[in-house]
């Protein structure tokens, strides 16, 4: 029995030196140094793998070695195969952080101000205090969720938008379709943390953005895919949304032409917002395996009828 690492190379030896020490008794092997392919029974990817189980018969479970699982298949794994998301608190704690840098931006108008140096304008503002700032999140899951904890600590008006009802920190949680607008309505600050499936492409469009209050500010740290990147630049131009944060885009890296590079009002980030935290990731792969020997539900698996 083995776990196959199929994730990135350079990162290989720190996870076998994690695995000694958290799973002594799994046998770790790196790509592409697979041996007897029937011998691994869980992969740790970043990438679709083609034929999967053609090559792995015996595969129990396959880890995604991102915070989404978007870029599998999973019609393409058998039910007896679980995905897992490697989510664990420091994971979370680091896209908190994120969020509020990028709350506290748009906040305390750092476009404003960024645009007032370039000029050599010094130019102070009135200051809102964070008690009269309505800031939503969009996806009220593990992420979502520990963003909102955060951001609670500062006073603002806080709001989620999710697929299911939740209990938000310090406010309300809309709900579904047809609470979406009202959601949006109230939105000083949007933070885009939704799980990519066919029903969440493309949610950040012309028609989301303009339900959105004037001048309101953008955080995306979910997928690029979420984001009509042209709708936006539109509402920038014409100062219906007033600043975006964007950590994610449609084509990572943007092309030397692409019009964020040069916005003023737009601050992009190289898709840093969070990743897997090793120590963490291992951890939950090594509950896991005391999960299946004891026959319990693995941590952290996909609900394959959602997508997340």
């Amino acid at each position: 029995m083995c776990i196959l690492y199929m994730a990135e190379p350079g990162s290989a030896a720190e996870w076998r030196q994690a695995f000694s020490q958290q799973a002594p008794g799994l046998e770790f092997r790196q790509w592409p140094e697979v041996g007897d392919p029937r011998e691994v029974h869980y992969i740790i990817a970043w990438e679709p793998i083609p034929d999967l189980m053609q090559r792995f018969p015996n595969l129990k479970a396959l880890y995604s070695a991102g915070a989404g699982v978007d870029q599998f298949d999973l019609s393409q794994l058998p039910e007896h195969v679980s995905m897992v998301r490697l989510i664990e608190t420091s994971m979370a704690d680091i896209m908190a952080e994120y969020v509020v840098f990028g709350v506290l931006a748009l906040h305390r108008d750092v476009f404003e101000y960024q645009i007032s140096q370039k000029e050599r304008c010094w130019k102070p503002l009135p200051i809102l205090p964070a008690s009269e700032r309505r800031v939503g999140v969009m996806g009220a899951g593990n992420l979502g969720l520990a963003a909102l904890e955060r951001l609670q600590a500062f006073g603002f008006q806080l709001s989620a938008w999710n697929r299911s009802d939740k209990s938000v920190p310090g406010g309300r949680c809309y709900v579904g379709q047809g609470q979406l607008q009202e959601f949006l309505e109230q939105c000083d600050i949007l933070v885009n943390l939704l799980p990519l499936t066919p029903e969440t492409q493309g949610i950040l469009n012309a028609s989301t953005l303009s339900h959105l209050p004037q001048g309101a500010g953008i955080v995306n740290v979910a997928r690029g895919a979420h984001l009509v990147e042209e709708d936006l630049l539109q509402a920038l131009d014409r100062g219906e949304i007033g600043g975006a944060v964007l950590d994610v885009l449609n084509q990572e890296p943007p092309s030397p032409d692409h019009p964020f590079w040069r916005h003023p009002r737009v601050l992009m980030t190289p898709h840093i917002a969070s990743n897997v935290q090793l120590k963490g990731a291992v951890a939950v792969i090594a509950k896991n395996l005391e999960q299946e020997q004891r026959g319990l539900p693995l941590l952290n698996t996909v609900d394959r009828s959602k997508g997340y």
